[in-house]
């Protein structure tokens, strides 16, 4: 995108003279011909487009606000014990304190910022709500203007697309943390007195829809292939991840929203919130798997570019080990812009551990969440359908609770004894070289270390501390990927059609092949190619049953990539136990047999930190979330309930 940086600089630079030329007419007694004409923005498709870039640098990077990992809000992250006041909004949100998502607040977080910009290069300056209503507007305003274009039946509908499909994609997230609100579709007069009203949660989410059926209307399967697109086709193949036309919206990406709109719509929440019970809506869930089914059956027969990535690639959706190659998979199917890390900071944040770098604070896995990850068998370590009750069939020891887990549960977690520094020639760093998470070790320092037992690397590759050197990673988790269409998929299904053996949609696939696909992609053997089995049969004798494996599947397979709060809202589980309590693990190592030597420096194996053996496991709450029925919903900023009556405050706030 850095070739358009010019252009959507120019196209704010535009504006912002347009806007100073307007003012100062009264003042100024211009020459004929010195002006800027602003209709010049929409007289032909490269101009116009570079009206829409600007657009796309609305979608704030919710993981690079800030480089830390407080995008994860739900039960899956615990913020260091002693840091609490510093006002993480991962702490804030435990405590109930929903409006720290605000700037006023002063919590540093991705919901909002202090100075807004549309063009500036800098992810601190993005926040998801002024960037959706800067969005709506500017989208309204093209829209309004595209008569204007002078083009091709190609371009127009180019142009059209891409503003149809922001001007959904800006309302629908705005709705998922928000509520329902009125749906802005056209340009609003400043001398307007505002009356629009909040609308029920599926009544903006209808409006929505429309909004993404035009855009899959008019939107192409891959810019690389229309005449448009050529000026800034990759020129290695059609859609590889150099194009600057990766990051354009197509129309895979449309059905793909339509299909996730309408499953929000139909959750127990949004239902809830527009007047219905306390359930599925059977209708919306039935739109939102033929919405899905469109671009799954495409995916498989080979007429869209969107595959599941090879599991060796699977870190490569949200870290990549290159300095200069953005995280990016066959399977990316959105993401924004990537403004790049802030600075020398990286090196600071992000952590798995303080006791890496020094600090005095970090972010863990929670021990609950941990649990979420079964075993390598394809069962949980707990039976789904008796809550913690310990699955007979899993294979779990206690003694040795790491060993034979699920292989991404590797991919997320580094546990005691696992090497943590490659470079122990500083001698401060000797005793950090593993992790001694045992109780009473040091990476359970009460003010540099793991406050719940485990630490978090899903975005940390080893060697990344203070002796190592910093490793030239990037981290840039995206907005939707196709591991998650086939997950809610399987939900949609199930829950619209109540049937999980059937197919039911043009896809033909039941709702138990597509959880299934995503599983069976992950690699438990390289040798022998091994894969992780299906759901259970167990799981397969009801709806609720299958459910209760499939919200595990996308606790696991999407782990900290920021679904998890809205999973947990929508199915309006957030308040409920056990969901609404973090707990943390303490154990303690045992001493091999034939020698008597501290537990704190010895263990047998230093290369497979999973089959060293462990003693007096146990798991305790580390703490409460005391939420209510208001904290389902963000609350919204007070001066904007204040504009007039028909605008009120969500329920409780």
């Amino acid at each position: 995108m850095k070739k358009y940086k010019k252009i959507i600089i120019y196209c704010g630079f535009l504006f912002s003279i347009t806007g100073m030329i307007s003012s100062c007419t009264s003042y100024l007694d211009q020459a004929k011909n010195t002006t800027i004409n602003p209709d010049d923005a929409y007289k032909n498709f490269t101009n116009f487009q570079g009206f829409v870039e600007e657009i796309y640098n609305c979608v704030p990077d919710f993981a690079n606000n800030n480089n830390n990992n407080f995008f994860n809000n739900g039960d899956d992250e615990a913020w260091q014990d002693n840091a609490r006041n510093q006002g993480a909004l991962v702490w804030k949100i435990d405590i109930g304190d929903f409006w720290a998502w605000q700037k006023e607040s002063g919590c540093v977080n991705w919901f909002d910022c202090s100075n807004f910009s549309s063009t500036a290069n800098d992810p601190r300056n993005k926040g998801l709500w002024p960037g959706c209503w800067y969005g709506i507007k500017k989208c309204n305003l093209g829209l309004k203007n595209l008569s204007k274009l002078n083009g091709t039946e190609e371009e127009k509908n180019l142009i059209a697309g891409q503003l149809y499909f922001f001007r959904a994609w800006f309302h629908l997230h705005l709705i998922t943390y928000w509520g329902g609100l009125p749906y802005i579709s056209s340009v609003l007069p400043a001398d307007q007195k505002l009356t629009l009203p909040r609308l029920s949660y599926q009544q903006s989410a209808d409006s929505v829809a429309k909004d993404f059926k035009k855009a899959y209307d008019l939107l192409p399967d891959e810019w690389d292939k229309t005449v448009a697109g050529q000026a800034t086709a990759s020129t290695i193949t059609p859609g590889d991840a150099s194009s600057k036309n990766v990051l354009r919206v197509n129309k895979w990406m449309a059905i793909a929203y339509l299909g996730k709109n309408y499953l929000y719509a139909g959750s127990p929440l949004m239902n809830m919130a527009s007047g219905g019970a306390e359930e599925y809506n059977k209708d919306y869930c039935k739109k939102a798997a033929d919405a899905f089914a469109v671009l799954l059956k495409a995916s498989e027969e080979g007429s869209c570019k969107y595959k599941l990535c090879p599991f060796s690639q699977f870190s490569q959706n949200y870290m990549t080990l290159s300095g200069s190659q953005i995280p990016y998979t066959s399977e990316t199917i959105f993401r924004g812009t990537y403004w790049g890390e802030l600075g020398s900071s990286v090196s600071q944040q992000y952590l798995c551990a303080g006791i890496l770098w020094g600090r005095s604070w970090s972010q863990y896995p929670t021990a609950n969440y941990v649990n979420y990850f079964g075993m390598n068998n394809g069962l949980p370590i707990n039976d789904q359908n008796k809550a913690d009750v310990a699955d007979p069939n899993s294979g779990y020891d206690v003694n040795y609770p790491w060993k034979n887990r699920d292989p991404r549960f590797y991919l997320n977690f580094a546990i005691d004894t696992q090497k943590m520094i490659n470079n122990v020639s500083n001698p401060s760093a000797k005793p950090n070289q593993y992790a001694n998470l045992y109780t009473g070790g040091n990476y359970c320092d009460p003010l540099k270390g793991s406050n719940t037992g485990y630490l978090l690397i899903k975005f940390d590759p080893i060697g990344f501390n203070q002796y190592d050197g910093l490793a030239a990673h990037q981290i840039h988790p995206v907005w939707m990927r196709l591991a998650d269409i086939y997950l809610m998929y399987a939900e949609a299904v199930a829950e619209g059609y109540g049937d999980i053996n059937t197919p039911v949609t043009v896809f033909n696939k039941n709702a138990i092949y597509a959880i299934n696909q995503v599983r069976n992609r992950v690699v438990v053997d390289k040798t022998t190619d091994a894969r992780l089995p299906g759901v259970n049969a167990k799981y397969l004798t009801s709806v609720e049953s299958f459910m209760s494996e499939l919200r595990r599947e996308r606790a696991v397979e999407l782990a900290y990539e920021g679904h998890r709060f809205n999973d947990l809202r929508r199915w309006h589980l957030l308040a409920k136990y056990p969901y609404n309590v973090k707990t943390r693990i303490y154990f303690d190592r045992a001493i091999p047999e034939t020698n008597n030597a501290n537990p704190a420096n010895l263990f047998t194996d230093k290369t497979t930190p999973q089959n060293n053996k462990i003693l007096n496991l146990r798991e305790v709450p580390q703490y409460t979330r005391n939420f209510s029925e208001k904290h389902y919903w963000l609350p919204l900023k007070r001066v904007d309930v204040s504009m007039y009556l028909e605008f009120p405050q969500n329920p409780g706030w």
